[in-house]
């Protein structure tokens, strides 16, 4: 513990240059005495200390002592500023492990990729989640994620999508890890009995009691990987019908805009007499395709299904009533 406090006084010196005994010791959590003990140990272990006279004085080191961290390019010195999501480290109780992190890593970097590092965390801000939504609250995440580094078996009660009076569900799992998408937390887990990994959104879990392990990791599993297919299969899941449009030039635009330039670029777009472009685009359901058509207004026009076409010239007629003759 006292050789971990030592390193990290030794690069808040290095990386914010001289600093007093009261600003050490709130930036560390320890007394003003620790602090003088501290920097005593340092001295004696030939590390360069002096005081500094005057208001802005302190403890400093020597100029030029420094470790560096070399063989970083500027490009790649820049991306440290960007790798931190302090808002997620902090949901799992890593928010003071990562700004530790981050000095010790600024503290080891050349002068002048110090400062481009600086810069870029000035400049330059991550907020993934998307517009006019909040982080889901998630009640359990650092016990979740407790258990995920532990490897120990989790006892939870999950709240499905399915209607009631069946929603809530009992669930034994052994969970393998945690993904952070839009906003919202993910458990990977497997069941208890070894069977294939599921997902489980956090924020749906009402209730978790951690059980006795560890359990054994399951050989060849990559986390990054299962994600990766398991979006995909369920977007491919998800979007099982169809439907037919007829854009105007600004319909295309938008249509983009709405469902991402993914699904937009997949399309196989043919082009009639009078400029406008038809395209295929997947849909969840009837009450979807219908609801996205409305959304690019008079620049679009239902070709088929015909469900969805009846749908929409049924809908059309009901608002055109609200506004009167």
């Amino acid at each position: 513990m006292r050789a971990s406090r030592l390193l990290h006084l030794l690069l808040l010196l290095q990386s914010r240059g001289p600093m007093n005994a009261t600003a050490l010791a709130l930036a560390l959590g320890i007394s003003a005495r620790t602090v003088y003990r501290d920097v005593g140990a340092l001295s004696d272990a030939g590390v360069p200390v002096y005081v500094v006279d005057g208001p802005r004085g302190g403890y400093a080191l020597v100029d030029g002592w420094q470790t560096r961290l070399t063989g970083l390019t500027d490009s790649e010195a820049d991306t440290l500023a960007l790798v931190g999501l302090p808002g997620p480290a902090a949901e799992l109780g890593l928010g003071a492990a990562l700004a530790a992190t981050e000095l010790k890593l600024l503290a080891a970097l050349p002068p002048e990729a110090a400062d481009r590092a600086g810069r870029i965390r000035q400049r330059f801000h991550l907020d993934a989640v998307a517009w006019f939504r909040e982080t889901e609250s998630a009640t359990h995440l650092k016990v979740i994620a407790a258990a995920v580094w532990q490897s120990t078996p989790i006892a939870i009660r999950y709240r499905r999508w399915a209607p009631p009076p069946s929603r809530d569900v009992e669930r034994t799992v052994q969970p393998l890890g945690m993904v952070c998408k839009a906003g919202a937390w993910y458990l990977v887990a497997r069941p208890d009995d070894g069977g294939s990994p599921r997902t489980y959104r956090v924020g749906r879990i009402r209730r978790v009691m951690t059980l006795p392990g560890p359990f054994d990791w399951p050989e060849g599993f990559d986390l990054a990987a299962f994600w990766k297919d398991a979006t995909a299969r369920y977007e491919a899941d998800l979007m099982r019908d169809a439907m037919t449009l007829r854009l105007s030039p600004a319909g295309c635009e938008r249509l983009a805009e709405l469902l991402g330039t993914t699904i937009v670029d997949a399309t196989l777009p043919t082009h009639d007499p009078q400029g406008w472009t038809h395209v295929t685009i997947p849909t969840e359901s009837t009450d979807d395709a219908v609801t996205k058509a409305l959304q690019l207004g008079p620049d679009a026009e239902v070709l088929a299904p015909d469900e969805v076409r009846r749908r929409m010239i049924e809908t059309l007629a009901s608002t055109a009533a609200l506004y009167g003759p």
